[in-house]
């Protein structure tokens, strides 16, 4: 989750990640009483507090939740080519 002026991301976006990439799987406007303790904690964070004290930096009022996997060194996303002939 994010609290931005606008999104700086886009789905299906790829951005760099320690060595790897992160690729953006979906971008929603939510508002603040969204975010609720459970979204927190799936989003890796003890608490609303603690999300929302990495998801507020630089200037905006909107609130966006962003889903995104990550993919390491060298990986790439590639269409599923098994087939059961």
């Amino acid at each position: 989750m994010r609290v931005w002026m606008r999104p700086h991301v886009k789905v299906g976006g790829r951005y760099r990640m320690d060595d790897g990439h992160v690729v953006v799987d979906s971008v929603a406007q939510i508002t603040l009483a969204d975010i609720t303790y459970d979204l927190a904690r799936e989003s890796g964070f003890q608490s609303v507090d603690d999300l929302l004290e990495v998801a507020r930096h630089g200037r905006g009022d909107n609130v966006y939740l962003i889903r995104f996997h990550y993919m390491p060194p060298g990986a790439w996303d590639r269409p599923n080519t098994f087939s059961s002939s």
